[in-house]
Formats: C-alpha cells, structure tokens, sequence
C-alpha cells in the first residue's frame, strides 16, 4: 500500500467534548496505523465554545491547548493544525506551516460532517471528500433543494457516509450525488479494552431533548431529537432487574453554546425527570464528564453495558446508521441493546449486540444477556474487532474511494 498524504478537518476544539474528541482521533489514528501520513486540521470560521466561561468566543484560549493536549493523548503530537479563521487566518500547531500545502495537495481531505465551508474560510482544498456522520440531514436536504445541503453537495464532489442503508431499494433516502461509499465509525480496538465492568448498570451519554434538526421528505416527518423515542421506553427499568443509567444535560441550556446555532439541546425538565425517576431511571450529569475524554471512556468501560435508543429519522427510514458510541461500548466488551436503525443488514445482532423495536424485545434482550453475561461480552468485543476495528474500516473505506 502506497503512504498517502490525508488530512481530517473537523470541528473537535469548536466543541470541545469527549464525543467529538474520539470521532475525530480514532480517524486521523487508524490512518496512521496503516501507515498514511494523516494530520488533524481544523479551519472552521466559527467561534469555539469555552468551557471555563460557558460562551462561545472569538479567541483561542482554551480551543489550542486542548486540542494539543487531546492529540498527544493519542499519540499525535505533532501532526495537527489550526486555523483561527474567525478572527485574524492565523495558523497554530507542528504543521501550521505546511497546512495550507498539504490542503490543496493531499490524496484526500475528509470534512468531517461537511461542517467546515472551505470556500467561505478562502481555504483551497484539493479532493475533498464529504464524510457524513449524522445521515439523513443532508441527504434529505439536498432533495428538499435546501441551500445548506446544495452547497456541501458543489463543494464535495465525493461523499461516504455513516449510513449503511442509504443507496439501497428497501432505504427511503437518496444518497447524495457524489456517494461513493456506505461505511462505518473507526474504532481503536485497544483503547477500549483490558478492563472488566465494575458497575452493575446499563448507562448511555447523549443530549436529552434538540430541535432544530427535524426533517420532512416526500410529506413525512423525521425528528431529530432522541427523546422522543426513549419516552417509549419509559417502562423499561420496572420490568428488568438491571439499573439504567442515562449522562445527560440535567441543567438549563448551556449559555453561549446553542444559542446561535441551528441544533439546540435543552435542558431536562424536572417534572418529565420526575416521571422517568418514578419509573426506575436513573440520571447524572454529562458535562463535565464529557470535558474530558479519558473520563468519559471511563464511565463507558465501568459499565455493564448500553441501553439507548437512535433518532426517529434513522429508525424509521432504517438508514443503517449505528451510534459511534454504542461501537465504544463493544470495543470494552460490553453487550449494547440499541434501537434498531437496520444496521442488522450488515452487522450481526442477537449475541453482544441486540436491535430492537420494542419495549417487550428490549426487555428480553436485557433477560438473554443476564443469562449469560460473559458471553455476550466475548460476543460485543468480537463485533467489534471484526466489523468496528479502525485498521480495517479505513483500509475498506480508502479502496473505495481508489486511494
């Protein structure tokens, strides 16, 4: 194999959170396993969000040193860059010098989520290629003639998405023009593993309730926000013996962070927490838990496994998309129980891993991996080895596109 030159733009210093930290690193790290010359780059004209003073800034005061510091937990310490192209075009980092270089004349420039404009930022950029983690929105965008979507389809020739289903007969999403490719989160299989649970709970990360992000395509709504469809497994926790631990945003909406933006994650309302306490949940906070990568990965592995759910647009239009997470939870050897988005198409379910559609499948899922708890922990690990593992993903996802 050829060592090609390949750079990962995305927004992770921007919103500076566990999640999007080992979205981006797991990708720019499994490249470099096979032995590409890949950097992280960040470029994007909006402002970062600052934790310590919970706004949205025009500086870089925290997003440089955490990003530094995220990138040599990962053993990447000189190969990133950033551009602070909301203020002055300055460039920071090993590779600031030769950023704008390796742009235009890399094998291949992955724009995570297409959530960077290069055109907008004066940014040129050789082949870039739309890598679409959240599917659906701009798939369906681009159908509905909306201009955000139009734009990322001129500006990305080629585009690979998360969403496995999306192309085929039985999916109702038209892929967008320049689909290359149907694949998956990249997951580094060794970060995950070599602990054991020491909780007896089942747990999940996410934001409770967004808007902002609902789709319609031909008359048919698709919501976005994730609540909607946990609330139809409010039941669960008195109908099993195993605790279910949900990391949300408890508080008010966070200031400065969503409120120029066109996702908003509100906060839980007490009296629907009430409700889903008097069921058997349980709560605890994610946001200080996600503003550390390490901890979060540890509140993952500390678990039994996962219980959540998928957002409705993916759940009934079966687009085949699987939760990044929920591919973390594997890799720990943890068994996931996950709503069922059509992803069975391509990956396996029944042992480890459990697709479901309803409260009384979710509650025997829940009975069969009690039954026997170390086997469906082999079974979840070996998911994720064989179908998850960065190296392999990658390698699949660069023949696709004739790299």
């Amino acid at each position: 194999m050829n060592s090609l030159r390949i750079v990962v733009v995305g927004t992770m210093a921007s919103d500076p959170f566990a999640g999007m930290a080992w979205m981006h690193m797991q990708i720019v790290a499994g490249l470099r396993r096979l032995g590409h010359d890949a950097i992280y780059c960040e470029t994007t004209s909006a402002w970062p969000y600052d934790p310590l003073r919970a706004y949205k800034v025009c500086d870089s005061s925290y997003a440089l040193p955490y990003l530094a510091r995220v990138v040599s937990s990962f053993g990447l310490g000189d190969h990133w860059a950033y551009r602070r192209s909301y203020l002055d075009n300055a460039w920071f980092g090993p590779r600031a010098a030769a950023a704008q270089d390796l742009l235009q004349h890399a094998d291949l420039v992955f724009n995570v989520a297409g959530a960077t404009r290069f055109n907008d930022d004066g940014i040129r950029v050789g082949r870039p290629v739309y890598l679409g983690t959240d599917p659906v929105i701009h798939e369906a965008g681009y159908a509905n003639g909306d201009e955000e979507s139009l734009i990322i389809a001129r500006e990305h020739p080629e585009a690979v998405t998360y969403g496995e289903n999306i192309g085929r007969a039985d999916c109702p999403i038209p892929p967008l023009p320049g689909l290359r490719a149907n694949t998956r989160q990249p997951i580094l299989i060794d970060h995950w593993e070599g602990t054991q649970a020491s909780r007896r709970t089942f747990t999940t990360v996410g934001n409770w309730e967004q808007s902002g992000r609902d789709v319609v395509l031909n008359g048919v709504l698709y919501r976005w926000s994730k609540h909607h469809e946990m609330t139809r497994f409010l039941e669960l926790p008195q109908r099993i013996g195993t605790p279910i631990e949900m990391a949300t945003n408890l508080g008010a909406q966070l200031p400065g962070r969503e409120d120029d933006q066109k996702v908003k994650a509100r906060g839980f309302d007490p009296q629907v927490r009430a409700r889903f306490e008097a069921h058997g949940w349980q709560f605890t906070d994610a946001v200080d838990l996600s503003l550390d990568h390490l901890r979060y990965r540890d509140y993952l592995r500390a678990s039994r496994g996962e219980f959540t759910v998928a957002r409705d647009l993916n759940v009934r239009t079966r687009s085949g998309w699987f939760s990044e997470r929920s591919a973390c939870y594997l890799a720990a050897g943890r068994p996931v129980i996950t709503q069922n988005t059509g992803f069975g198409t391509v990956l396996p379910t029944g042992e480890g891993l459990f697709a479901i559609d309803t409260l009384d499948e979710a509650v025997a899922a829940f009975e069969a991996i009690e039954s026997d708890y170390a086997r469906h922990s082999r079974a979840a690990h070996a998911i994720a080895s064989e179908y998850f593992s960065a190296e392999r993903v990658l390698a699949q996802l660069l023949g696709a596109l004739g790299a």
